[in-house]
């Protein structure tokens, strides 16, 4: 199976790139980069790039010597990426059939992506590939749900009032979230774990109607509006707790971080 064709709009990235990057990736990225210990002349390719953030991140580490690479499927996204760091390199692409030769770079990096691959070991097996022996591919994803105290209390209230179908949709992001599973995924691919680090992130924004507004995204078109104002109401009970004096929300997520080589 391919990446799965999820194609934003051009509005949809730049609210991507304002909203979800600083609220939650610029922090996955830093961690990410450090982790991996990026250092000039490196060869970074950034698999599911979306509008950049993990590839501008590893670019200012690797430095004028060094060469980083972004792929994603989505155009809006690489418009985003493209206007943001023009300098770097933003390719069209699918995760499952990276467009790059064997071992073609050092590192290969992926944040926020796996879970909606198509065929995620097919994937980890292409990162691999374009990593060769010597390189390594790291994966950053969201945990467990029952590990992240905010989405959990998000989740409750949507299934309260949404049902079923409607939770499914959020839980989508925390589709890999189970370590035992990440692993096998990882080792289905001919991989080996050298790195696995669970850490409590959060996501931060002004309020609880902002996170709101951007959380549930994926059900604007499947709540009507009685339903979606049941929900807003509980949410600012259920998520009190993770709101400041300000009125500004972080809501905790469990991340994973692993990196891997090929055996």
């Amino acid at each position: 199976m391919a990446e799965v064709r999820y194609q934003l709009s051009a509005e949809a990235a730049e609210f991507y790139e304002s909203t979800f990057v600083p609220a939650l990736f610029a922090a996955w990225a830093r961690r990410l980069v450090d982790t991996v210990e990026v250092t000039p002349g490196h060869a970074v390719l950034d698999v599911a790039c979306g509008t950049g953030v993990v590839a501008r991140t590893a670019a200012d580490m690797a430095g004028d010597v060094g060469t980083v690479v972004g792929v994603d499927l989505n155009e809006a996204m690489l418009a985003v990426a493209r206007r943001i760091r023009p300098d770097l390199r933003w390719q069209h692409g699918d995760a499952c059939a990276l467009p790059f030769g064997d071992a073609s770079f050092d590192l290969v990096l992926s944040q926020a992506g796996l879970m909606f691959f198509g065929d995620r070991a097919a994937a980890l097996r292409e990162m691999g590939r374009v990593a060769g022996v010597r390189g390594r591919v790291a994966v950053q994803v969201p945990g467990r749900l029952s590990a992240s105290p905010g989405y959990r209390a998000l989740a409750d209230v949507v299934a309260r009032h949404a049902g079923r179908e409607a939770l499914d949709l959020l839980g989508a992001y925390f589709a890999v979230g189970e370590p035992d599973l990440l692993i096998h995924l990882i080792d289905a691919a001919g991989l080996r774990v050298e790195v696995f680090d669970t850490w409590l992130g959060a996501t931060r924004l002004s309020s609880v109607d902002t996170f709101l507004a951007v959380e549930l995204l994926p059900l604007a078109d499947r709540l009507d509006r009685g339903i979606r104002d049941r929900i807003v109401e509980d949410c600012h009970t259920a998520l009190a707790p993770f709101v400041d004096a300000a009125g500004a929300i972080a809501a905790p997520i469990e991340v994973h971080l692993v990196v891997a080589r090929r055996r």
